[in-house]
């Protein structure tokens, strides 16, 4: 029974942890880019922009555009409904991150 207890523990705590883990993808993103404008405190509010703009599995495709800009592209051209939403939304959130972590 107690080992039954601290399996069901550990799974419990693995599932709490491993959002968390993923939460400041954009903002490891960014402050890993070279850009000089990556600032500690702009790639904080890029990331808090994006917690409200985008879905985590978008943050996830998002943050791999900071290495391969290329990427970006490749969706924006998509002739897809879904590729279409994400960019829609990828475009709000970049408004959004201009106007208030500028």
């Amino acid at each position: 029974m107690k080992k039954f207890l601290l399996i069901a523990f550990c799974a419990a705590s693995l599932t709490t942890v491993a959002p968390v883990a993923d939460a400041s993808q954009i903002k490891r993103a960014c402050l890993a880019s070279d850009r000089q404008a990556a600032t500690r405190s702009r790639c904080s509010c890029i990331q808090r922009v994006a917690d409200q703009a985008l879905t985590r599995s978008d943050q996830k495709t998002v943050s791999k555009w900071f290495k391969d800009p290329h990427q970006a592209q490749q969706l924006k051209m998509s002739q897809t409904a879904r590729d279409d939403a994400l960019w829609d939304r990828y475009q709000n959130f970049g408004q959004m991150a201009q106007a208030i972590c500028s």
